[in-house]
Protein backbone atom coordinates (compact mmCIF):
# COMPACT_ATOMS: atom_id res chain seq x y z
CA UNK A 1 0.00 0.00 0.00
CA UNK A 2 2.87 2.27 0.95
CA UNK A 3 4.54 1.45 -2.22
CA UNK A 4 1.07 2.65 -4.21
CA UNK A 5 0.83 5.88 -2.66
CA UNK A 6 4.72 6.77 -3.56
CA UNK A 7 3.83 5.84 -7.19
CA UNK A 8 1.05 7.38 -7.04
CA UNK A 9 2.48 10.81 -5.31
CA UNK A 10 5.25 9.96 -8.01
CA UNK A 11 3.22 10.24 -11.09
CA UNK A 12 1.16 13.23 -9.18
CA UNK A 13 4.36 15.40 -9.36
CA UNK A 14 5.92 14.09 -12.80
CA UNK A 15 2.52 15.42 -14.31
CA UNK A 16 2.58 18.51 -12.32
CA UNK A 17 6.59 19.08 -13.62
CA UNK A 18 5.48 18.60 -17.37
CA UNK A 19 2.05 21.20 -16.66
CA UNK A 20 4.62 23.55 -15.37
CA UNK A 21 6.78 23.15 -18.12
CA UNK A 22 3.90 23.54 -20.89
CA UNK A 23 2.65 26.87 -18.92
CA UNK A 24 6.42 27.87 -19.22
CA UNK A 25 6.55 27.31 -22.95
CA UNK A 26 3.06 29.52 -23.17
CA UNK A 27 4.61 32.71 -20.96
CA UNK A 28 4.58 35.36 -23.23
CA UNK A 29 2.84 33.42 -26.54
CA UNK A 30 3.96 30.83 -28.72
CA UNK A 31 7.77 30.45 -28.90
CA UNK A 32 7.55 30.93 -32.74
CA UNK A 33 5.76 34.71 -31.84
CA UNK A 34 8.71 34.84 -29.01
CA UNK A 35 11.42 34.93 -31.71
CA UNK A 36 9.60 36.97 -34.49
CA UNK A 37 9.02 39.99 -31.72
CA UNK A 38 12.77 39.41 -30.68
CA UNK A 39 14.06 39.30 -34.07
CA UNK A 40 16.29 36.46 -33.08
CA UNK A 41 16.24 32.70 -32.85
CA UNK A 42 18.69 31.19 -30.26
CA UNK A 43 19.45 27.91 -31.06
CA UNK A 44 20.58 25.34 -28.47
CA UNK A 45 23.18 22.97 -30.17
CA UNK A 46 26.55 20.66 -28.81
CA UNK A 47 29.50 20.37 -31.22
CA UNK A 48 29.88 16.87 -33.06
CA UNK A 49 30.93 16.19 -36.40
CA UNK A 50 30.00 16.72 -38.74
CA UNK A 51 26.57 18.40 -37.39
CA UNK A 52 28.33 21.11 -35.83
CA UNK A 53 32.39 21.86 -35.98
CA UNK A 54 34.29 24.62 -35.99
CA UNK A 55 36.53 25.80 -38.93
CA UNK A 56 39.69 27.66 -38.94
CA UNK A 57 38.49 30.66 -37.83
CA UNK A 58 36.46 29.49 -35.15
CA UNK A 59 33.10 30.01 -36.89
CA UNK A 60 30.60 27.41 -36.51
CA UNK A 61 29.64 25.11 -39.51
CA UNK A 62 27.72 22.10 -39.88
CA UNK A 63 24.82 20.60 -41.44
CA UNK A 64 22.63 21.95 -38.39
CA UNK A 65 24.01 25.36 -38.81
CA UNK A 66 23.08 25.60 -42.46
CA UNK A 67 19.45 24.19 -41.46
CA UNK A 68 19.57 26.93 -38.35
CA UNK A 69 20.74 29.57 -41.02
CA UNK A 70 17.87 28.80 -43.61
CA UNK A 71 15.22 28.56 -40.83
CA UNK A 72 16.14 32.15 -39.44
CA UNK A 73 16.69 33.77 -43.00
CA UNK A 74 13.14 32.09 -43.84
CA UNK A 75 11.97 33.67 -40.74
CA UNK A 76 12.87 36.98 -41.50
CA UNK A 77 15.29 36.94 -37.71
CA UNK A 78 18.63 36.75 -36.64
CA UNK A 79 19.89 32.97 -35.08
CA UNK A 80 22.03 33.20 -31.97
CA UNK A 81 23.82 29.43 -31.24
CA UNK A 82 23.94 28.45 -27.51
CA UNK A 83 26.94 25.72 -27.59
CA UNK A 84 25.49 23.54 -25.03
CA UNK A 85 26.95 20.54 -23.25
CA UNK A 86 24.74 17.10 -24.66
CA UNK A 87 23.80 15.60 -21.03
CA UNK A 88 22.46 19.13 -20.53
CA UNK A 89 21.03 20.17 -23.26
CA UNK A 90 17.17 19.64 -23.10
CA UNK A 91 17.04 21.09 -18.93
CA UNK A 92 18.74 23.83 -20.94
CA UNK A 93 15.54 23.69 -23.91
CA UNK A 94 13.22 23.38 -20.65
CA UNK A 95 14.42 26.71 -18.74
CA UNK A 96 14.10 28.88 -21.49
CA UNK A 97 18.03 29.06 -22.55
CA UNK A 98 17.53 28.99 -26.13
CA UNK A 99 14.22 28.41 -28.08
CA UNK A 100 15.12 25.09 -30.29
CA UNK A 101 17.47 22.29 -30.31
CA UNK A 102 18.16 21.70 -33.82
CA UNK A 103 21.51 19.49 -33.16
CA UNK A 104 20.87 16.05 -34.10
CA UNK A 105 18.65 15.04 -31.81
CA UNK A 106 16.64 11.85 -32.11
CA UNK A 107 13.68 11.67 -30.44
CA UNK A 108 12.69 8.87 -28.28
CA UNK A 109 10.38 7.77 -25.25
CA UNK A 110 12.13 9.30 -22.79
CA UNK A 111 13.02 12.32 -24.71
CA UNK A 112 9.68 12.66 -25.45
CA UNK A 113 8.47 12.71 -21.70
CA UNK A 114 10.05 16.16 -21.05
CA UNK A 115 9.72 18.13 -24.55
CA UNK A 116 7.93 17.73 -27.62
CA UNK A 117 9.41 17.42 -31.37
CA UNK A 118 8.75 18.51 -34.94
CA UNK A 119 8.37 16.24 -38.09
CA UNK A 120 11.80 14.77 -39.07
CA UNK A 121 13.82 16.87 -40.84
CA UNK A 122 16.71 14.60 -41.33
CA UNK A 123 16.96 10.65 -41.76
CA UNK A 124 19.55 8.46 -41.54
CA UNK A 125 21.01 4.98 -39.54
CA UNK A 126 23.30 2.26 -39.27
CA UNK A 127 25.87 1.58 -41.86
CA UNK A 128 28.31 -0.73 -42.91
CA UNK A 129 31.40 -0.49 -44.97
CA UNK A 130 33.73 -3.47 -45.94
CA UNK A 131 36.98 -4.88 -46.82
CA UNK A 132 36.98 -4.71 -50.79
CA UNK A 133 39.92 -7.77 -50.57
CA UNK A 134 38.47 -10.02 -48.11
CA UNK A 135 34.49 -9.38 -48.21
CA UNK A 136 34.37 -8.42 -52.09
CA UNK A 137 31.28 -9.69 -53.84
CA UNK A 138 29.30 -9.41 -50.90
CA UNK A 139 26.39 -6.91 -51.65
CA UNK A 140 23.71 -7.28 -49.01
CA UNK A 141 23.47 -7.46 -45.27
CA UNK A 142 22.13 -11.39 -45.41
CA UNK A 143 25.96 -11.88 -47.25
CA UNK A 144 27.74 -11.00 -43.85
CA UNK A 145 25.65 -13.24 -41.85
CA UNK A 146 28.02 -15.94 -41.91
CA UNK A 147 30.47 -17.79 -39.23
CA UNK A 148 33.39 -16.85 -41.52
CA UNK A 149 32.58 -13.32 -41.54
CA UNK A 150 34.08 -10.78 -38.91
CA UNK A 151 32.44 -7.49 -38.16
CA UNK A 152 34.76 -4.90 -36.02
CA UNK A 153 32.69 -2.49 -34.13
CA UNK A 154 32.79 0.16 -30.86
CA UNK A 155 32.72 -1.66 -27.80
CA UNK A 156 28.52 -0.42 -26.14
CA UNK A 157 27.02 1.19 -28.90
CA UNK A 158 23.49 0.33 -29.80
CA UNK A 159 24.16 -0.40 -33.35
CA UNK A 160 25.45 -4.02 -31.81
CA UNK A 161 21.93 -4.95 -31.41
CA UNK A 162 20.81 -4.23 -35.07
CA UNK A 163 24.07 -6.18 -36.08
CA UNK A 164 23.39 -9.58 -33.53
CA UNK A 165 19.69 -9.23 -34.33
CA UNK A 166 20.46 -9.29 -39.08
CA UNK A 167 23.60 -11.17 -38.82
CA UNK A 168 23.74 -13.68 -35.88
CA UNK A 169 25.75 -15.92 -37.17
CA UNK A 170 28.76 -13.28 -38.56
CA UNK A 171 31.51 -12.98 -35.56
CA UNK A 172 31.89 -9.60 -33.90
CA UNK A 173 34.94 -7.99 -32.27
CA UNK A 174 34.73 -5.20 -30.42
CA UNK A 175 37.10 -1.70 -29.83
CA UNK A 176 37.31 0.89 -27.82
CA UNK A 177 37.36 3.09 -30.61
CA UNK A 178 36.08 3.45 -33.61
CA UNK A 179 39.47 4.46 -35.15
CA UNK A 180 40.64 0.72 -34.24
CA UNK A 181 37.77 -0.86 -35.30
CA UNK A 182 38.10 0.83 -38.94
CA UNK A 183 41.84 0.23 -38.70
CA UNK A 184 41.36 -3.70 -38.06
CA UNK A 185 39.12 -3.77 -41.47
CA UNK A 186 41.72 -1.63 -43.28
CA UNK A 187 44.09 -4.25 -42.23
CA UNK A 188 41.93 -6.98 -43.75
CA UNK A 189 41.55 -8.60 -40.46
CA UNK A 190 37.98 -7.72 -40.22
CA UNK A 191 35.46 -7.74 -42.67
CA UNK A 192 33.20 -5.54 -42.52
CA UNK A 193 32.93 -1.93 -40.11
CA UNK A 194 29.56 -0.95 -38.32
CA UNK A 195 28.15 1.66 -36.51
CA UNK A 196 25.58 4.85 -37.07
CA UNK A 197 26.49 7.03 -40.11
CA UNK A 198 28.58 9.08 -41.06
CA UNK A 199 31.10 6.86 -39.46
CA UNK A 200 30.80 3.50 -42.16
CA UNK A 201 30.93 6.50 -45.09
CA UNK A 202 33.44 8.94 -44.08
CA UNK A 203 35.75 5.64 -43.66
CA UNK A 204 35.07 4.42 -47.14
CA UNK A 205 35.75 7.76 -48.30
CA UNK A 206 39.04 8.19 -46.43
CA UNK A 207 40.07 4.92 -47.94
CA UNK A 208 38.37 4.29 -51.10
CA UNK A 209 41.40 2.43 -52.33
CA UNK A 210 40.63 -0.42 -49.68
CA UNK A 211 36.80 -0.22 -48.72
CA UNK A 212 33.97 -0.46 -50.28
CA UNK A 213 30.10 0.09 -49.67
CA UNK A 214 28.24 -2.99 -50.20
CA UNK A 215 24.87 -1.40 -50.60
CA UNK A 216 23.09 1.54 -49.72
CA UNK A 217 20.63 0.67 -47.40
CA UNK A 218 20.57 1.29 -43.84
CA UNK A 219 20.29 -1.74 -41.30
CA UNK A 220 18.68 0.37 -38.96
CA UNK A 221 16.47 3.61 -39.91
CA UNK A 222 16.77 6.32 -37.63
CA UNK A 223 15.47 10.01 -37.77
CA UNK A 224 16.44 13.66 -36.17
CA UNK A 225 13.69 16.38 -35.48
CA UNK A 226 13.93 19.80 -33.58
CA UNK A 227 13.45 20.03 -30.09
CA UNK A 228 10.80 22.50 -28.57
CA UNK A 229 8.94 22.98 -25.42
CA UNK A 230 6.16 21.23 -24.26
CA UNK A 231 2.39 22.17 -25.32
CA UNK A 232 3.71 24.91 -28.30
CA UNK A 233 1.18 23.68 -30.94
CA UNK A 234 1.27 27.17 -32.89
CA UNK A 235 5.32 26.94 -33.18
CA UNK A 236 4.98 23.15 -33.63
CA UNK A 237 3.01 23.62 -36.99
CA UNK A 238 4.96 26.57 -38.10
CA UNK A 239 8.27 24.74 -38.30
CA UNK A 240 6.44 21.80 -39.69
CA UNK A 241 5.29 23.37 -42.60
CA UNK A 242 9.16 24.58 -43.13
CA UNK A 243 10.36 21.15 -42.90
CA UNK A 244 7.95 20.04 -46.00
CA UNK A 245 8.59 23.06 -47.80
CA UNK A 246 12.09 22.84 -47.31
CA UNK A 247 12.19 18.85 -48.26
CA UNK A 248 10.13 20.00 -51.50
CA UNK A 249 12.28 22.30 -53.03
CA UNK A 250 15.77 19.83 -52.02
CA UNK A 251 17.51 21.85 -49.63
CA UNK A 252 17.59 19.83 -46.72
CA UNK A 253 18.53 16.77 -48.66
CA UNK A 254 21.17 18.75 -50.87
CA UNK A 255 22.68 19.88 -47.69
CA UNK A 256 22.58 16.40 -45.80
CA UNK A 257 24.69 15.32 -49.03
CA UNK A 258 27.23 17.54 -48.69
CA UNK A 259 27.67 17.37 -44.74
CA UNK A 260 27.05 13.41 -45.05
CA UNK A 261 28.22 11.86 -47.95
CA UNK A 262 31.11 13.61 -48.75
CA UNK A 263 34.68 15.30 -47.42
CA UNK A 264 34.83 18.40 -49.76
CA UNK A 265 33.82 20.67 -46.45
CA UNK A 266 37.01 18.83 -44.70
CA UNK A 267 39.26 21.57 -45.93
CA UNK A 268 37.88 24.23 -43.89
CA UNK A 269 38.68 22.06 -40.54
CA UNK A 270 41.86 22.90 -38.36
CA UNK A 271 44.48 20.72 -38.74
CA UNK A 272 44.06 17.43 -37.20
CA UNK A 273 40.51 17.69 -36.66
CA UNK A 274 39.51 16.00 -39.65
Amino acid sequence: MQQGRRTMMGAALAAGTLAATGARAQEGGPVIEQIRKRGAMRVGLATFMPWVMRDRAGELIGYEIDVSNRLARDLGVKVEFVPTAWDGIIPALQSGRFDLIIGGMTPTPQRRESIDFTDPYSYTGIGLVANAKIAGGRSKPADFDAPNVTIAMRRGIAAVADVQKQMPRAQIVFFDDDAQAILEVINGKAHAYVSSEPKPTFAFLDNRDTLYKPFSTFLADSFEAMGMRKNDPETQKVLNAWIAERFKDGFLKERRTYWFASRDWARQLPDGAK
